[in-house]
């Protein structure tokens, strides 16, 4: 199974991952879910985190960086699909404070 998974839908990326978020997989990530920023129109980002179990700091780093882009950009990020591993990471860094969580995943 691919550790992640992208989808576009008009103008809304979704950023699907799997099991584990780590540095060699947040780098392969950011590349990725960049140069799709990049191409233009998109204007929502979607972190889903549904059956992710483990990020460290480099995941977070990651959803920084392109929080930063879609932000510069005037888009929305947000992220869904958290577990409570991940929910106590997001917590403790203070990235709910700029990110908004939505349990269900909500396009625009």
């Amino acid at each position: 199974m691919e550790k992640f998974a992208l989808e576009r839908n008009g103008s809304t990326l979704i950023l699907h991952i799997s099991e584990e978020l780590d540095h060699h997989l947040a780098v392969q990530v950011s590349r990725t879910v960049d140069t799709q920023i990049e191409k233009g129109s998109i204007k929502v980002l979607i972190f889903d985190f549904s059956g992710m179990t483990f990020m460290d700091s480099s995941g977070i780093g990651m959803v920084m960086g392109r929080y930063r882009k879609m932000n510069f950009l005037g888009g929305q990020t947000y992220v869904t699909g958290i577990g409570e591993g991940v929910d106590r990471i997001f917590t403790m860094s203070g990235l709910y404070r700029i990110i908004p969580k939505y349990e269900e995943r909500i396009e625009q």
